[in-house]
């Protein structure tokens, strides 16, 4: 029997995304998959720019941009009146400024691996290894209802089942090729057999947990163990589509283009060019079909999609030398209605919620879900966050779940209809209306669209008369403070070293809250009088009562790895200033509190908390107030979460700091007397 305050089933994107979260912020957590290794090939490859950027603040983003393929432009193709494919239009694949990444694509292995190597270097005293455990299986969970409101207890007991690498790898359809169909929601589980022909054979462990996170997929054997009322429901359609990942030769002329390619009578293809001149493409296979029941799963072969392939783009070419991997899957959307049991046990990713591939979110959303997840639940078992806070992780993804599920429905219709031959044509698909979807989903599959509804960790508060929630969302707002969304990132400069910076840099995924206080024109005397009342009640009155957080080594990652330690470790709240003044009148140890330049014995001022949005040397103006839309005469305080999401958004004023107050009392435990 072994006790452990996090075990993780699962070391997909969204198992590793929640075991970097618990590396950093130094929490006693194992991590167990049942396959011998990580994906060295094939299955999900998009980046969605939310999703790089939240890379970014784990110091994974930059390694990913660079490797990766980026998207820059999609175009589609149509049949013309005589039923000949042609080009009917472009459009950006991103929508250009809302975010500094664009839709990317790169192997998920790779990115696993930065994964590991970041995981690896969280290790320090206070934060203990995290090591994959692979060829190991649960195979029992057991729940100690009377347990799950001590928030010390550790209720939930699941055992372990240790594999042999025979037992642990899939079987593939052919030997000579990597095959993903083990993975494919055409396969059905092999959990149950392992677990039967295993049984009496295999060492086995009890593990005690305070909390168990389930990212062990969509055959997920968490979801199963907690019972009827936590499977998954929905829909799945007749259509099949295979994947192929090769490197084509084709005088196809957009074929390093992203594509949505419609045949008159032959289906469609997806065109996603990819790193290393890897092509993938999505092809609806016509020759296979459900027909509302199972079908012979030996039917499908790589020579079948490939040729479907060949059909639907004719008049143009396709073959190939090299093929890197292979899978088919049916298109399907199905949701769980519970996304925890007692806020002990937890579901992420596919384990919650699938559906098709072709959107690009399925494991950006599923790294996304145990994004919001990890901090909440790091800071739960560090003692630092009330254990109510759990609750919001359901509240929060479970909807855009819902959002996702309907989304998908509507767009997966598009892509597997027929064209519409005319106006009046009902049955088929209007290629015009697919490509207004396009256009119009931007702002969902990026993420940069995301609004998390009003809880405990989202207070609206008003600012000149309005909340600004209901303000239309478009890419001229999406950036913009808005309570429940991301902070953006917009440039400001170092006042101190006139280096400029953007300001998601400032806010990496180390556990902490950030205060940025907007103080506007600063060289104003009355403004900086607010603003220095401001940082004295903060450094006398918010910061004292509540606790202090050890970094782990690697979190700051754009500056490096944290060589020198402080005399005491910092605030789990940190406090920054970005005003308007001109930064030449601006002197910050004269004109500005200490809270805005703390001291420390050891290493002194911090000089990297004060920014001014303002002309630097060779960037350019980053003009980030009138991209937050803030008021460079009024200012505005915002309070952002550890993911990066804006949770309270005030005034600077002496009778708004209560909000700020009430805020931290609902989500932040005191800090206990010393």
């Amino acid at each position: 029997m072994s006790e452990v305050d996090v075990l993780i089933v699962g070391a997909g994107p969204a198992g590793l995304m929640l075991a970097l979260w618990m590396a950093r912020l130094g929490v006693k957590t194992r991590i167990v998959d049942k396959r011998t290794d990580k994906i060295f090939s094939g299955q999900a490859d998009g980046f969605q720019v939310r999703t790089l950027e939240i890379l970014d603040s784990f110091g994974i983003g930059e390694r990913v941009w660079k490797e990766a393929n980026h998207l820059l432009e999609v175009s589609f193709w149509n049949p013309d009146e005589n039923g000949q494919i042609r080009r009917d239009g472009r459009a950006p694949d991103t929508i250009p400024n809302i975010s500094r990444f664009t839709e990317s694509v790169m192997h998920q292995g790779r990115m696993e691996a930065f994964f590991l190597d970041a995981i690896k270097a969280s290790t320090s005293p206070k934060h203990p290894p995290i090591q994959v455990e692979r060829c190991i299986m649960p195979t029992s969970l057991d729940i100690r209802e009377d347990l799950v409101d001590d928030e010390n207890a550790y209720p939930v007991e699941v055992t372990l089942r240790y594999l042999s690498e025979d037992e642990a790898t899939p079987t593939s359809r052919l030997s000579n090729l990597q095959d993903g169909l083990f993975r494919s929601n055409l396969t059905a589980s092999d959990t149950e057999s392992i677990i039967e022909k295993t049984n009496g054979s295999c060492k086995e462990e009890k593990v005690k947990a305070r909390y168990v996170v389930g990212c062990d997929g969509a055959h997920s054997w968490v979801r199963k163990s907690l019972g009827p009322e936590f499977a998954m429901v929905g829909e799945s359609t007749d259509a099949i589509w295979g994947v192929l990942d090769i490197i084509p030769i084709t005088d196809f002329p957009d074929i390093r283009n992203r594509c949505v390619v419609h045949s008159a009578e032959s289906g469609t293809v997806m065109v996603i060019p990819r790193e290393n001149r890897l092509v993938r493409l999505y092809i609806q296979l016509k020759e296979v079909s459900t027909e509302g029941g199972r079908f012979d799963r030996s039917q499908i072969t790589p020579e079948l999609i490939f040729e479907s392939a060949q059909k639907i783009l004719r008049p143009y070419s396709l073959r190939y030398h090299y093929i890197d991997w292979w899978t088919a899957y049916q298109i399907g959307q199905r949701s769980g209605n519970h996304f925890s049991k007692l806020d002990r046990v937890f579901l992420a990713g596919d384990a919650v919620h699938t559906h098709s591939p072709k959107a690009g979110q399925g494991m950006n959303v599923s790294m996304q879900d145990t994004y919001n997840l990890g901090w909440k639940l790091g800071l739960v078992c560090k003692g630092i966050l009330r254990p109510e806070v759990l609750s919001t992780y359901e509240l929060e993804r479970k909807q855009i779940a819902k959002d996702l599920i309907a989304f998908d429905q509507k767009f997966s219709k598009m892509f597997s209809g027929r064209p519409a031959k005319d106006i009046l044509d009902e049955t088929g698909v209007s290629m015009n209306e697919l490509q207004n979807a396009f256009k119009l989903s931007h702002l969902f599959t990026s993420a940069v669209g995301i609004s998390y509804q009003p809880s405990v960790l989202t207070h609206e508060q008003q600012i000149n008369g309005h909340t600004g929630h209901n303000d239309v969302l478009s890419p001229e707002t999406v950036n913009r403070c808005r309570v429940g969304m991301r902070f953006a990132s917009y440039k400001a400069v170092n006042q101190s070293d006139a280096r400029p910076w953007e300001m998601q840099h400032q806010m990496p995924s180390d556990g902490r809250f950030r205060v940025v206080v907007f103080g506007g024109d600063i060289s104003d005397p009355a403004q900086l009088s607010k603003v220095n009342a401001l940082g004295d009640w903060v450094s006398k009155k918010l910061l004292p009562r509540y606790p202090r957080i050890p970094l782990s080594p690697a979190s700051s990652p754009h500056t490096g790895l944290l060589r020198f330690t402080t005399e005491q470790d910092p605030s789990v709240i940190d406090v920054l200033l970005v005003h308007a003044a001109k930064r030449e009148d601006i002197e910050p140890l004269r004109d500005l509190h200490e809270a805005y330049h703390p001291f420390d014995e050891k290493l002194g001022w911090d000089y990297g908390k004060v920014f001014v949005d303002g002309e630097s040397y060779h960037e350019g103006h980053g003009r980030a107030y009138e991209g937050y839309g803030i008021d460079k005469k009024e200012g505005a305080v915002v309070i952002v979460r550890p993911d990066g999401y804006i949770g309270l958004k005030t005034r600077v004023d002496e009778a708004d700091w209560a909000q700020i107050d009430r805020w931290f009392e609902g989500v932040v435990k005191p800090r206990a007397p010393e």
